[in-house]
């Protein structure tokens, strides 16, 4: 169960905590000393003595000195003071003299830091306890106070707020403020502050600097401390409720509010782990009694987790989910790409193509179309194209090896059992392997097939397109011979014409 403390600055924030700790171990002072969140998690240990704090530090303990811890977190507050550094700063103490819980001492309200982010971060869980801290001097106007609003917002039925209101001996002389505080102690304040349970304290003035001063030496020093707190209290607010003044009343407000708030938690939490025991059940039907005590069941179960990731596989690999898209990337954009990029200018070059046509005729000279010169191009251009065949092949191969660790990790029943994922991959990925080496061999055997045979139609097309070519070039020509006819018989007209209407 953790404690949050909510309230402006120089609101007594820290001097609360530390009445609650015991000891004088958080900074206190002007302009907002906590300027980071600070957890402490406190253990109380009976056996040790009022004075004596036990810093835990992992596995080990160390005793300090309450001034010594204060002096180290002003340290650490002052480095991060320039830019209000969001990082926690936590600590682990052991004490005699403070109650089992987590405390966490958060900055102003009013300081920049204390963004609805960082307030709902600690303020929204349903475990943690409210502690909404108001100077007696602002008790007349508490209805306008950001922390009595924020904790409306995140705990609308006070089930889990306190409200303390802070240094009652400063305002001792302001009539106003003390009937607001006797009228907020007796649950006749605002309507908002009705269902908060309110406790008067003055400070750490009386029941921290006294209680470690030099001259209460004895162990009960602390307990003599706060009883005059309350007796403090109790003549600055006379006809206030004992229950309502000093430390004694925060700690025993605050246990009622702990256990209100176990008892209303409890039914859910029970329901909770019920609905997770019925999930574990249902599992465990689901699996069957014998899949855990026979080998029949051990295959029957490791056939259907494969079938389920075979489908999961198949699943990223036809509809696209994951890495799926790329296999059809590759094909469509990459490889077209790689054939582009390959240097048929260079091989097509006039010179080159002589030089191909002579040497496969050699002398004697071809009839009518140089057929076994273009073969022997067409044989050389077609080699080009094995390399990009083999990179597709290594790119899809890379792509599939992801999908199955995807697909692997899509399958929650290969989650259960770690080890059979592990193996379920590695065979994947070797067969994978395998396929990759027999795809290299079947591409390039598909590349010699086209290179060792060029059939003719491939030269009638040729010839088919040059005549279309030559056809189309020649209805060109006429449509604008066509055009430029006409033009000049309009001209003529026109000039005919001229001359008439002048005459």
């Amino acid at each position: 169960m953790s404690l949050s403390v909510l309230g402006v600055c120089t609101a007594g924030k820290s001097a609360v905590l530390n009445s609650l700790i015991g000891h004088p171990v958080l900074p206190t002072g002007e302009n907002g000393a906590t300027r980071a969140p600070i957890s402490i998690d406190l253990n109380r240990d009976s056996s040790l003595s009022s004075k004596s704090i036990v810093l835990q530090i992992d596995n080990k303990t160390q005793q300090v000195s309450a001034s010594a811890l204060r002096h180290s977190l002003q340290d650490r507050l002052s480095k991060g003071s320039s830019g209000k550094s969001r990082d926690e700063i936590y600590l682990k103490l052991r004490t005699s003299t403070a109650p089992p819980l987590k405390l966490i001492d958060l900055p102003g309200l009013d300081q920049r830091i204390m963004d609805d982010s960082m307030v709902s971060e600690y303020v929204a869980h349903n475990d943690a306890i409210l502690l909404v801290i108001i100077p007696a001097a602002q008790a007349p106007e508490v209805s306008s106070s950001r922390a009595l609003r924020i904790v409306k917002e995140y705990d609308s039925e006070g089930t889990r707020t306190v409200g303390v209101i802070s240094k009652i001996d400063q305002a001792a002389t302001e009539s106003k403020a003390l009937a607001a505080v006797q009228a907020l102690l007796l649950g006749q304040g605002p309507r908002s502050t009705a269902d908060i349970p309110w406790v008067a304290l003055i400070g750490q003035s009386v029941s921290i600097a006294t209680a470690q001063s030099g001259n209460a030496g004895s162990e009960n020093s602390l307990e003599t401390a706060w009883r005059a707190e309350s007796e403090s209290l109790k003549s600055i607010l006379m006809g206030a409720p004992q229950s309502k003044l000093g430390r004694i009343a925060l700690v025993e407000t605050l246990a009622v509010q702990i256990r209100n708030r176990v008892k209303i938690r409890l039914p859910n939490l029970l329901s909770g782990l019920q609905g997770k025991s019925q999930i574990v059940q249902e599992e465990l039907v689901k699996l069957g009694e014998q899949m855990v005590s026979s080998v029949e069941g051990t295959r029957a179960l490791a056939l259907e987790l494969c079938r389920e990731f075979e489908e999961k596989f198949l699943r990223h690999l036809t509809g696209g989910e994951g890495n799926g898209w790329k296999v059809v990337s590759s094909f469509e954009g990459n490889f077209p790409n790689r054939i582009k990029q390959l240097p048929l200018d260079r091989h097509f070059d006039i010179n080159n193509v002589k030089r191909i046509v002579l040497e496969a005729d050699g002398y004697q000279p071809y009839l009518i179309s140089p057929e076994k010169g273009l073969r022997s191009l067409i044989k050389s251009v077609l080699e080009m194209a094995k390399e990009p065949s083999r990179l597709c092949v290594d790119e899809v191969h890379h792509v599939l090896v992801d999908i199955v660790s995807q697909a692997a990790n899509a399958t929650p029943g290969l989650g259960r059992y770690p080890p059979f994922k592990r193996e379920v991959v590695a065979i994947a990925t070797s067969a994978l392997d395998a396929f990759k080496n027999e795809s290299k061999k079947m591409v390039v055997a598909l590349v010699d097939m086209e290179r060792a045979f060029v059939p003719p139609q491939h030269f009638i097309r040729l010839v088919q397109r040059r005549m279309e070519r030559q056809r189309r070039e020649e209805e060109i020509k006429s449509r604008s011979s066509k055009k430029a006819t006409e033009a000049e018989q309009q001209q003529v007209l026109k000039q005919e014409a001229n001359k008439v209407v002048g005459a």
